[in-house]
């Protein structure tokens, strides 16, 4: 038995616990890609401490953090209650509404996008003139075109909208299959009870599907603290304007590849690495839960 583990233990270790252990190690010195490594010990974490852009990224990852999850759940939920409860029970079998098939199939299309595509539809969604599809069809009712990606105060949410657009399917058909493997006898016999849809959304679909619930959770939380590919391809000057998209991902990169910074690119890896960790084990930590048996 310990000979079958050997091999995949050992890649596990070549590819996901060297690398981060190098970057801690990295991020211990002064590396700028050329020289040799000069040790420096805390002190790119103490410059993190007065790093403007540092708690800008960090903002925006809770601002990422409490909207992501909770639209793309709520999104999600709503479509695939539809899609397997919404409609009328059949010989004993709940259904769908009418297409159910095929509204999986358009919600999951994103998936199947790669991100840098997805962010470069965007672009031509949000352009500022007539060409762009959202301001294309404002302008031809006359109204002023508007800066998504321009104005400060709307660009992050955009970016939100672009994330939820391209999470929301595989969520879809994630709650779909819990759904699926509710027994229909609960809903009959709450049906029975005189128990509406919005009841047996509240009191019985969201009850028993509280673990996926916590997974989606725990996954889209992690999406929110990356989000790197959207911003670096959808944001002005990558994380515009004046740093009002930026997230860490983007700072890291900026610092390792722009400003050769390798040691203080690494410090950031490293408190996100910690940020990422703390959010999952706290998110498993609080909605935990007796699971239901049925």
């Amino acid at each position: 038995m310990i000979g079958f583990l050997f091999a995949p233990v050992a890649l596990y270790v070549t590819f996901v616990i060297w690398p981060y252990a190098q970057a801690f190690q990295i991020s211990m010195t002064n590396w700028r890609g050329l020289s040799a490594p000069q040790w420096v010990g805390f002190d790119n974490y103490r410059r993190l401490l007065d790093d403007g852009a540092f708690w800008k990224a960090v903002q925006h990852h809770g601002v990422l953090l409490l909207a992501l999850p909770l639209i793309t759940i709520a999104i999600a939920l709503f479509f695939a209650f539809l899609l397997n409860v919404g409609g009328k029970s059949s010989g004993g079998q709940r259904q769908g509404v009418w297409g159910a098939k095929f509204y999986r199939v358009v919600f999951f299309f994103p998936q199947v996008l790669a991100v840098a595509i997805i962010a470069v539809l965007f672009q031509m969604v949000y352009r500022p003139n007539e060409s762009g599809l959202i301001n294309g069809v404002l302008m031809k009712f006359g109204l002023e075109p508007v800066l998504f990606l321009v104005k400060p105060n709307l660009a992050l949410w955009s970016i939100i909208a672009v994330l939820v657009w391209q999470a929301v399917g595989f969520y879809v058909v994630l709650f779909s299959a819990g759904m699926a493997s509710i027994p229909g006898e609960i809903y009959e016999a709450a049906e029975m009870d005189g128990a509406t849809k919005v009841t047996l959304f509240f009191r019985v679909t969201l009850p028993l599907l509280w673990d996926t619930l916590q997974v989606a959770w725990v996954y889209l939380g992690i999406a929110a603290f990356d989000a790197f590919a959207i911003v670096a391809v959808l944001s002005v000057d990558g994380g515009g304007p004046d740093g009002a998209t930026t997230v860490l991902a983007m700072e890291i990169y900026r610092n390792a590849f722009v400003y050769s910074k390798y040691g203080y690119a690494s410090a950031m890896g490293v408190a996100l690495f910690f940020l990422t960790l703390t959010f999952a084990a706290l998110t498993l930590r609080l909605t935990k839960r007796e699971s239901v048996e049925y």
